[in-house]
């Protein structure tokens, strides 16, 4: 099989290439393609240049017009490319006949993803879904993966022949790879329900939020513990339980997988035993990295997505993230309700808009400790509040209100 990703130990050069048109408009295309480029980094691409084209709609067979593509494949072959990067989707067809004119390898936005989620999965369950949905994404795409086989023939007089039939059995291959591990992921799903079950009624916490947020780094905060933290993309894959403790309360906290705009569709299916921890959480831990100039359209993701397996109307609390690197306004003035404050302040920010959220709010830093006592006394609070519906007996744990003493 053709491996999509090289191993060398050099630096593989890329170009990006991205589409506006009448559902994506230039302004977003170019923040798509700066999370593209972030994209690519972290699977070790070093970006070199982007293209970027407007058409009413993508050309049905090269994505891009035939001119932009006559540009990038000059600017491949005179500056020495591997690797051109498309921000959407592409077609097996559109796959094929891009190849054909560029003759370099070619990623579309899921193939990037998944390669990301290969390079990063490190138990057997986070393995065997990322190997399910790199299969599943494949299947339709064997002409392009089994290019070989379309020089073969079968013989004498006979057109296709042999090489058809080896993209058949390929595709049987595939298909019955695809039937072991489904069978695989489901007897690793029956043991982790064994674990989630073995766990009791404590009340259960799940950190949620776009990729790279600072999810790890909270947890890693709240928990005492050492979950790898890194600024990179999907940092972390497998889904990690701990029991924290605050004052004398005690329940356990989840760290999930982050999401991502256009998460390829065979992750989400792959991984939605993976997300069972967000699906049986009592409460989310909503975290938004405040400093990111479009986390706005990342909450809109992770709603989205949490509406997708279910877990949209969970007791929430918004976790605004990296407030030592929310941007000061212009002229370092803040402006709202008419007046004009000076730089940004904590305060600042709990009168602003942000604030007046749906769900519960709270603006911290993990990184730099800040008003981590209010975000702890809150989710205390929030725990609390379960913890007496489900255990009305067992005032030990925690100070009877006034009205019960």
């Amino acid at each position: 099989m053709k491996e999509p990703f090289s191993t060398k130990g050099e630096v593989e050069r890329a170009v990006l290439v991205g589409l506006a048109h009448r559902e994506q408009s230039a302004e977003k295309l170019e923040e798509y393609l700066d999370e593209l480029e972030f994209l690519a980094t972290t699977l070790g691409l070093k970006t070199v240049k982007k293209f970027t084209q407007t058409l009413d709609m993508p050309n049905p067979a090269t994505f891009i017009g035939s001119g932009k593509l006559n540009d990038v494949k000059a600017y491949v072959k005179e500056n020495d490319i591997d690797v051109v990067v498309f921000d959407d989707d592409l077609t097996p067809s559109q796959i094929r006949n891009i190849e054909k004119e560029l003759k370099i390898k070619i990623y579309d936005r899921s193939l990037l993803i998944l390669d990301i989620f290969q390079s990063r999965a490190q138990t057997s369950q986070s393995k065997t879904q990322v190997e399910l949905a790199r299969y599943e994404y494949l299947l339709p795409r064997l002409t392009r993966m089994w290019t070989h086989l379309e020089r073969q023939r079968g013989g004498t007089a006979t057109r296709g022949g042999a090489g058809e039939k080896e993209i058949e059995t390929d595709r049987r291959m595939i298909r019955n790879q695809i039937a072991v591990l489904k069978k695989k992921l489901e007897k690793i799903d029956r043991q982790m329900r064994t674990q989630r079950g073995n766990r009791g009624s404590m009340v259960r916490v799940a950190l949620v939020g776009y990729t790279n947020v600072g999810k790890s780094t909270i947890m890693n905060l709240i928990s005492k513990s050492d979950v790898f933290a890194e600024n990179k993309l999907f940092a972390t894959l497998d889904t990690t339980v701990r029991k924290v403790v605050i004052d004398n309360l005690p329940f356990l906290m989840a760290d999930t997988v982050g999401f991502i705009r256009k998460l390829p569709h065979q992750l989400v299916e792959s991984f939605k035993s993976t997300l069972d921890e967000v699906r049986e959480a009592d409460i989310l831990l909503h975290v938004v990295d405040i400093s990111h100039p479009q986390f706005e359209d990342q909450i809109l993701t992770v709603e989205k997505t949490l509406a997708e397996i279910d877990s949209i109307d969970k007791p929430t609390i918004l976790v605004f993230n990296k407030v030592d690197l929310y941007p000061e306004p212009p002229d370092e003035e803040w402006k709202w309700d008419g007046e004009v404050k000076p730089a940004i302040r904590l305060g600042d920010l709990e009168k602003s808009w942000m604030a007046r959220q749906d769900h519960q709010t709270i603006f911290v830093s993990a990184h730099e400790k800040i008003n981590l006592d209010k975000f702890k006394r809150t989710l205390y609070d929030k725990v609390r509040e379960i913890h007496i519906q489900r255990f009305p007996y067992n005032s030990f744990l925690y100070p009877l209100p006034s009205d019960q003493s």
